[in-house]
């Protein structure tokens, strides 16, 4: 008798995902249903957000058309969502403003996105009962901020840098009740976002180079890591970032 033993497997969890309309968070909501997951995604684009549930595996998965910026839509969709064994914070924007000409404005709209929307959604569901004992809460966040700096991205990177910061004094909160939290800093990834107006496909061949691996990382390779800390494989993993960059940081 073959036994298929897989301690990464998420068979029986309930997994939310967030900005599951696009890139990492359409492609981690896919791997985490493969991986058995019954999956709830939410983003603010319907038609994508359709897109990605009609590539989920499995039956029972659940959506949810939501902006998370908006406290009215945040407090609906914590109402109407299961008990979660584990989320991936996966929504976000990337903002590419040099220093001298940010505004208390664009502050304002990318540090919602990127750290009020996450942090207060946790908070919401940790309070109204909605994260079982033993649950895994996973950000997105980046090397740009928590390890490293580029020209025009300070207020990205400050966002960012702003959920590092709270994974860890969330993960200390949070053993108490064994909810385990974590983040992902991932290096540049190869998603629709990076291919622009603004930038030709030259310039990014060239940005490789400083990669010693060479090359651009794939959502799939960032989702496996969410696998992994959703997973009971990191059952005794807490307020760790997770680096993932194909060695960017190293030079």
């Amino acid at each position: 008798m073959t036994i298929h033993y897989n301690p990464f497997s998420l068979k029986g969890k309930t997994i939310l995902i967030t900005g599951a309309s696009s890139g990492i968070g359409k492609t981690t909501a896919i791997e985490c249903s493969k991986m058995g997951a019954l999956v709830v995604i939410t983003g603010r684009d319907e038609d994508r957000l359709q897109e990605t549930f009609g590539q989920l595996v499995g039956t029972g998965h659940q959506q949810y058309i939501a902006d998370l910026s908006l406290e009215n839509e945040l407090n609906s969709l914590v109402s109407d969502l299961p008990v979660l064994d584990g989320i991936v914070h996966a929504a976000g924007m990337v903002k590419v403003l040099p220093f001298p000409f940010i505004s208390s404005n664009e502050l304002m709209v990318t540090f919602s996105i990127n750290f009020f929307a996450p942090v207060l959604l946790s908070q919401k569901l940790i309070k109204s009962g909605k994260i079982i004992k033993g649950g895994s809460v996973v950000f997105m966040s980046s090397i740009s901020g928590s390890v490293i700096a580029s020209a025009g991205h300070s207020v990205y990177a400050a966002s960012k840098g702003a959920v590092t910061a709270m994974v860890k004094g969330m993960a200390i909160d949070l053993a108490p009740k064994k909810i385990r939290v974590n983040s992902i800093s991932p290096g540049m990834i190869e998603t629709p976002l990076i291919h622009n107006d603004r930038i030709t496909q030259g310039q990014l061949d060239e940005d490789k180079k400083h990669y010693p691996l060479k090359r651009y990382g794939k959502p799939e390779e960032i989702a496996f890591a969410s696998i992994y800390l959703l997973s009971d494989a990191s059952a005794w993993v807490t307020g760790t970032n997770l680096i993932i960059d194909g060695g960017f940081t190293l030079i």
